[in-house]
C-alpha cells in the first residue's frame, strides 16, 4: 500500500496521544502511512493546510481551538458536521479538502462502552466550544431531558447554541443535573491542578464525563470519585473518532474490537 501522510493540527499538542492511536489503528489494518503532530497558530492555518496539499497528505485530525475556526477554510463540509457546528477530521483529495466530524460517533462509542444512559437525563455541559457542539448535538438526537450549557463568557457563545440555557459557574451550585459533561481544556495536562468545577458544584450529580484524557484522571474526575459519583475521562472517545477518521480516509468499515484492543492496551499504559 502506498505510504500515506495523517497528522493532527492543535495550537498545542504534546498531551496528545493521537500519534500512538493512529498508529495502532493502521498497525492492526496494514496501512502504511506516518501519523504527524501539526502545531499552529490560528493566522497560520491557511499556509498549513496549503502545505499538507503539497505533502500529499491523506487526512488529519483537528482539536483545540480550531474546530470551529478550521470550517470558514473549508468549501466541502459533510451535512453532519454543518448541522453541529464543528469539524474534527479533514480528508485531502484532487477536489480539494473535506470537512467531517467524528467526534459526535466517538461520544456515542463511550456512553455505549460505559453503559451511560442519557435518556430523559438533566445534563450540564461545562464549555461552548468545538468539542461541546458535538457532544451537544448528540444529547440533542438522543432524548436528554434538559441541557443547560456553562460557559465563563457568555459573549463568545457561537451560533447552534442561542437555544439553550447558558449559565453562569455561579449558578451551577444549585442547579438540578444528573450528569456533567466537560467539554473544556480546563485540567489537560501541563496544566493538571485546576478542575473547571468544585466540590460542591457536582454534589448528587449521577455520572461525570471528562472529554479530557491526559491524565487519565483529572481533578475534576478525582472531587467526583470522592464523593463516589461514577466518573469517566475521553480516551475512549478519542480512539472511537480515530477509527470513524481512518475509516473516511480509507474507505474502509473497521471493526468495533479494534476499539477495544487499544483502549485496553493504552489504559494498562497509565495504570
Amino acid at each position: 500500500m502506498t505510504n500515506n501522510l495523517y497528522g493532527l493540527i492543535g495550537e498545542k499538542l504534546s498531551h496528545s496521544y493521537s500519534p500512538t492511536i493512529h498508529s495502532a489503528i493502521m498497525k492492526e489494518l496494514n496501512i502504511q502511512g506516518s501519523y504527524d503532530l501539526f502545531e499552529t497558530s490560528q493566522a497560520s492555518l491557511p499556509v498549513l493546510l496549503n502545505r499538507l496539499i503539497e505533502l500529499g497528505a491523506r487526512g488529519v485530525n483537528v482539536t483545540i481551538p480550531y474546530k470551529i475556526e478550521i470550517m470558514k477554510l473549508l468549501g466541502d463540509i459533510s451535512t453532519p458536521a454543518k448541522i453541529i457546528g464543528s469539524v474534527n477530521t479533514l480528508t485531502f483529495s484532487k477536489g480539494g479538502i473535506k470537512g467531517d466530524n467524528t467526534d459526535y460517533d466517538g461520544f456515542k462509542m463511550l456512553l455505549d462502552y460505559y453503559n451511560v444512559s442519557i435518556k430523559d437525563k438533566k445534563i450540564v455541559v461545562l464549555g461552548t466550544g468545538g468539542a461541546a457542539k458535538s457532544v451537544v448535538q448528540y444529547l440533542t438526537d438522543n432524548g436528554a431531558k434538559k441541557i443547560s450549557l456553562v460557559s465563563r463568557d457568555k459573549s463568545q457563545i457561537t451560533e447552534g447554541f442561542k437555544d439553550f440555557e447558558i449559565l453562569s459557574y455561579d449558578a451551577l451550585e444549585a442547579l438540578r443535573k444528573e450528569i456533567i459533561i466537560n467539554c473544556t481544556p480546563c485540567g489537560m495536562y501541563p496544566n493538571t491542578e485546576y478542575s473547571p468545577v468544585s466540590t460542591n458544584q457536582i454534589k448528587n450529580t449521577e455520572v461525570c464525563i471528562d472529554l479530557i484524557y491526559n491524565p487519565p484522571k483529572t481533578l475534576f474526575m478525582k472531587k467526583a470519585e470522592s464523593l463516589n459519583i461514577k466518573n469517566i475521562n475521553g480516551l475512549y472517545m478519542l480512539i472511537g473518532q480515530a477509527i470513524r477518521a481512518q475509516e473516511i480516509w480509507n474507505d474502509i468499515s473497521i471493526d468495533t474490537g479494534i476499539v477495544e484492543r487499544i483502549y485496553q492496551k493504552l489504559s494498562k499504559k497509565d495504570d
